[in-house]
């Protein structure tokens, strides 16, 4: 008797485990309930729609029902939602929305993918037709709608996640003012603060103001407009207001029915994707799956890779494919008698879903194929800038107790003397005893995609930051340098591993005892006019070895140059001269830099932290000229300094004197 497999709900999880369940069991009755009149659309793609990037709505669809139909054969049952299960007797009632007639449908294996909904806080206001959340089409169509009938002039976003941060720019190029409104301290909370400084001052350079480490306390319509009240008491008068403060997993149905709910709150699943009812699984944002990355530390912490000269050996699977041999279904990874709770998380990204949908119909059909976690890759344009992540923030990695290190590169996304260049900032986490990658971040503006995956491809294999070195990736001038900007990462985390040069970070300089330490500046002395760090001696670094008589030999020796690359050379240079304690600074004044004129941005505007100052030429590159007058950070820079946006590059090529890059990371 054929297979009949229901699917509550369809877009990535749901439509993706149809189409694989149909392409591995011709024979088999498929039903897939939707409860809106959508099955299959990209989601991801909604704020372009809006901002008109994406010109017609007719290419958000990625499936009709009747493709679906036609082409796999499936019953596809729009306007119908699923309102409950009975397990006992395999059963579930579906809503027939068109007619409201409930009725009864039996399933061999059940598949829920109900996805997310938006986060909607219980606040005064918040039911203003003036309020939107952004989740699907019909979400989609009345923002579009409302902008395109009412033409509004101020939008506030509350909320600086991914479509917080999509929607700024969208509606920006709309031609609205956008201000974002965001509790943490930060934008983006995958990033560390270090690297949002970037992404702050390049959003500032846009005309976007940023209320940061402040919440909403209520909105107040006030006629043809609304008021957003702020948690410290202040009012922001807009046109509309987007609500983008995040997404909680759907889990009414399954909670009703009695599955088991994870501690994140999703519905729990094995690593085959099947729930605590061995005749359903659960795919999508809805899901509590393994954090990929807890796997990495655990490996990591017992010894499950073992270096090997200056390249650690891959991780040895054989034990864990053991564990988790498939001889209980529906039971939690982690949960067998002698093994550790498994760490698990809620992701919800497009690609996990997919993923996820197929491999649940992959063992639905008896294949047992695992999904072995998520570890959190994504990616975000803003304007012209690419902001990416993966892997472990050090937020997390601090929660999480790994002993860990950190490095920043500063490369060009293709050779510098090709013209259109621009420059990339990467910071690379890893484990300080065998290099093993634990996550990277990357702001920059061309190829972030590509170096992204890479590194996040490396972490899915196990490799270390040696192994980063030895990456033979393409390379022609429009495209890479010979040392590709991944390769360049993996040779300054391995200096550091390997003791080559000691370093210090941005935040130690406050508490350097003065009398015992000399910070030296060994940019030009163009550059260290127009700024450094309050106390800094400035011997630029072709001048260092004539004048290294007048270094104290008593004191530590705090070098700093724009980037980390001349100040690497002259901290071997001083090493080798026999000074003992030389420390070169991780990131150089541009991390130092960017992170002061961002925390001055909020001092100096008093009660209005962060507002935006307008657009800018100049503010294309890698760090901005934000407020000047403090003693620590006086403003500007000198290889971004008027640059304008054919310039970026200036920003972090170390130059010879013919402004041609010098290749000498390692």
């Amino acid at each position: 008797m054929p297979l009949k497999v229901l699917i509550v709900g369809g877009v990535a999880g749901g439509a993706s485990a149809a189409a694989r369940l149909r392409r591995l069991d011709e024979t088999a009755e498929i039903i897939v309930f939707e409860k809106g009149e959508y099955i299959s659309y990209a989601n991801c793609g909604l704020p372009y729609y809006i901002g008109e990037v994406i010109k017609k709505k007719e290419r958000l669809i990625v499936q009709t029902p009747e493709n679906m139909r036609k082409r796999f054969n499936i019953d596809i049952r729009v306007n119908s939602e699923v309102i409950s299960i009975d397990r006992k007797s395999k059963t579930v009632e579906v809503l027939d929305r068109s007619n409201n007639r409930i009725y009864t449908e039996s399933y061999d294996r059940l598949i829920l993918s109900p996805g997310a909904e938006p986060v909607k806080p219980r606040l005064g206001g918040v039911d203003s037709q003036r309020v939107f959340t952004l989740r699907d089409i019909p979400d989609t169509y009345r923002i579009k709608d409302f902008i395109d009938n009412s033409r509004p002039e101020n939008a506030v976003i509350v909320g600086a996640g991914f479509i917080g941060l999509e929607m700024a720019e969208n509606l920006h190029e709309r031609g609205i003012r956008v201000t974002i409104v965001e509790l943490s301290d930060h934008v983006m909370g995958p990033l560390d603060p270090d690297m949002a400084a970037f992404v702050h001052q390049y959003l500032r350079s846009k005309g976007i103001s940023l209320y940061l480490k402040n919440g909403v306390s209520e909105f107040v319509p006030d006629g043809e407009r609304i008021g957003v009240k702020l948690s410290d008491g202040r009012l922001l008068p807009a046109d509309m207001v987007i609500l983008a403060v995040g997404v909680r997993p759907n889990v009414k149905l399954a909670a009703a029915a009695g599955l088991k709910l994870g501690k994140s709150g999703g519905i729990a699943v094995d690593e085959f994707m099947q729930t605590s009812d061995p005749d359903i699984y659960a795919v999508g944002d809805a899901v509590e799956v393994q954090d990929f990355m807890g796997t990495v530390l655990k490996n990591v912490a017992t010894g499950g890779r073992a270096a090997s000269g200056e390249k650690a050996a891959a991780v040895d699977e054989a034990s864990d494919n053991a564990a988790t041999m498939r001889a209980e279904p529906g039971k939690e990874p982690g949960t067998e008698p002698g093994t550790e709770p498994v760490r698990t998380v809620l992701v919800p990204l497009a690609g996990p879903a997919n993923k996820q949908g197929r491999i649940a119909a992959d063992n639905i059909c008896g294949r047992n194929v695992k999904y072995n976690g998520t570890q959190g890759t994504s990616i975000v344009k803003l304007f012209d800038m690419t902001v990416a992540q993966t892997g472990l923030n050090e937020k997390r990695l601090k929660e999480m107790g790994a002993d860990y290190e950190k490095s920043f590169t500063y490369s060009l996304s293709h050779a510098g003397y090709y013209p259109g260049s621009t420059p990339m900032t990467i910071k690379l986490l890893f484990e300080k005893t065998d290099g093993t990658i634990l996550g990277a971040q990357i702001v920059g503006y061309d190829g972030v995609d590509k170096r992204i995956d890479v590194i996040a491809t490396a972490i899915r294999a196990g490799m270390t930051v040696f192994d980063l070195q030895e990456l033979e990736l393409s390379y022609a001038p429009p495209f890479s340098s010979a040392k590709d900007p991944v390769n360049i990462a993996g040779f300054v985390a391995s200096n550091l591993l390997k003791g080559d040069v000691s370093i210090y970070h941005w935040d130690e300089i406050g508490d350097l005892d003065r009398t015992r330490a000399l910070l030296l500046d060994v940019r030009t002395k163009a550059e260290f006019s127009l700024g450094t760090i309050n106390g800094a001696v400035n011997i630029p670094l072709d001048e260092l070895r004539e004048r290294i008589g007048e270094l104290p030999a008593d004191k530590s020796i705090y070098v700093f140059c724009q980037v980390g690359l001349r100040g690497y050379i002259a901290a071997r240079m001083l090493m080798g001269r026999g000074f003992a304690s030389v420390k070169n600074l991780n990131g150089g004044y541009l991390v130092y830099n960017t992170i002061i004129q961002d925390k001055l941005a909020s001092e100096l505007m008093g009660a209005d932290p962060a507002e935006g100052t307008g657009e800018s030429e100049s503010a294309g590159g890698m760090s901005f000229s934000g407020a000047a007058g403090r003693t620590e950070a006086r403003s500007g820079d000198a290889e971004n300094a008027g640059a304008g946006n054919g310039e970026k590059r200036a920003a972090v090529a170390e130059t010879t004197d013919c402004g041609k890059p010098v290749d000498l990371e390692d």
